[in-house]
């Protein structure tokens, strides 16, 4: 069914001589296609001293049966330009004068053999003149993935900024509420979910049944490896998310933490095979593992740099867990932090080289960020209990866990510490990992 609706796509991409598709993974088979692009080369400028300021007209409706969709797109597109925080927008009133604006953007929504056609226009508040004019189609059913394409066009148009919108969260959850009885001790069975950058379409990707922690996106999005004790022991297991067919590794030992590579050919994980915690590195299949580190002390969670050549991991070999960096093939080891605990390395693929982690504070648990060449570091967070840090993949935002209101929950951040967003409200929730 899918395969006919692509080639049907095709056809129409051919005989209406479109500009080009947005390829972006669609939970229908049908992705949104940019059918028709306006010319339009002019970025609206900010007066002195602010972000552009746009006026966000409603979103028009051809129909009064699209209200509905109307309503849900211009929610969603106001929501994913706020989270970049890269305009200041206000709402106007259709075809009304904008007080102070620098642009106006406005959007109609109509409905063309099944699908979904969204108009989104940007217009100089000045001249008059266009500044970003594009028609979005998708399929009906799922207004919420056009209005997150245009956001992402339109931030990249206008603000030089990847979007974020198209990106998704995977974390694990207890919200089943099932427990199991393994070897005679009773414990809270946890899966892994997966839901859009802003909590919205949650899904359930394991069915283990069992305890399954620490996920991690392939780079195409396209498969999550994780730890589970499905089979007893930890292991490290791949979901394919197609088919949600299940590989394990194979691998001797206790293997843990998996961490994929930026071209998808390896996974870093920590195991226990040879007697002591170390850091490994293996092909995706599972096949070809080899040792990392050589130490007494515990060497684990490892994260890969943007550019695949190194590798952050914790170790204790100081006499504490600390933040360590080493080449990918574990040479030139070096210790990053000196402070009371630290774990839990994400490194950002920003143009900012930093490495967000977890540290042991006065009042608990907190997110500290340092900058690999210098040794600078910043504290985001004050307690009471914050965990897990995860970089999003334009390296502005943070995801995490954390324990304020209680419970665990994942919660986003700016990478300065701003702009705190709860994710997830249903069962507790941790172990964030943000796709690429």
């Amino acid at each position: 069914m899918r395969r006919h609706l692509r080639l049907a796509a095709l056809v129409l991409f051919v005989i209406a001589a479109v500009v080009s598709f947005v390829l972006l993974p669609s939970r229908d088979g049908r992705p949104p296609v940019r059918p028709k692009e306006r010319e339009a080369r002019i970025r609206i400028a900010p007066r002195a001293g602010r972000l552009p300021r746009f006026a966000l007209e409603p979103v028009a409706p051809a129909s009064p049966d699209l209200d509905a969709a109307a309503r849900l797109v211009g929610d969603v597109l106001k929501a994913d330009l706020e989270f970049e925080d890269a305009f200041d927008l206000q709402l106007a009133a259709a075809g009304a004068q904008a007080a102070d604006a620098d642009g106006v953007l406005s959007a109609t929504i109509r409905r063309d053999n099944g699908d979904l056609r969204v108009e989104v226009r940007l217009r100089d508040a000045r001249s008059g003149q266009l500044a970003f004019g594009r028609e979005f189609v998708g399929a009906e059913k799922n207004p919420r993935l056009i209005a997150h394409v245009a956001a992402n066009e339109l931030l990249a148009d206008q603000a030089g900024i990847r979007g974020l919108a198209d990106s998704r969260l995977a974390f694990v959850s207890d919200r089943l509420g099932s427990f199991k009885e393994p070897t005679g001790s009773i414990r809270r069975v946890k899966e892994i979910f997966a839901a859009d950058y802003d909590g919205a379409n949650e899904q359930r990707v394991t069915t283990d049944g069992d305890l399954d922690m620490t996920p991690t996106w392939s780079p195409d999005r396209r498969a999550i490896a994780y730890t589970s004790f499905r089979t007893g022991g930890q292991e490290v297991f791949i979901t394919r998310l197609e088919d949600r067919r299940v590989q394990a590794t194979g691998a001797a030992g206790q293997n843990r933490l998996p961490a994929w590579s930026p071209d998808g050919t390896r996974i870093a994980f920590s195991s226990n095979r040879n007697g002591n915690e170390e850091v490994y590195v293996m092909n995706a299949d599972g096949s070809g593992a080899l040792r990392l580190t050589t130490s007494w002390a515990i060497d684990t969670a490892p994260a890969w740099s943007p550019d695949g050549k190194r590798i952050a991991f914790t170790s204790d070999r100081g006499g504490s867990p600390q933040i360590w960096v080493m080449d990918a093939d574990g040479g030139n080891q070096r210790q990053l932090t000196r402070e009371r605990y630290c774990d839990r390395p994400s490194w950002s693929p920003g143009p900012d080289e930093e490495i967000a982690y977890v540290s042991r504070t006065k009042t608990g648990y907190d997110i500290k960020v340092i900058e690999p060449a210098t040794g600078n570091t910043r504290q985001l967070t004050f307690g009471p209990q914050n965990e897990s840090p995860a970089f999003s993949p334009n390296g502005r935002h943070i995801a995490f866990t954390s324990g304020r209101g209680g419970g665990q929950q994942i919660w986003t951040m700016t990478r300065t510490g701003s702009n705190l967003r709860q994710v997830t409200h249903i069962g507790n929730n941790s172990m964030v990992a943000w796709s690429r």
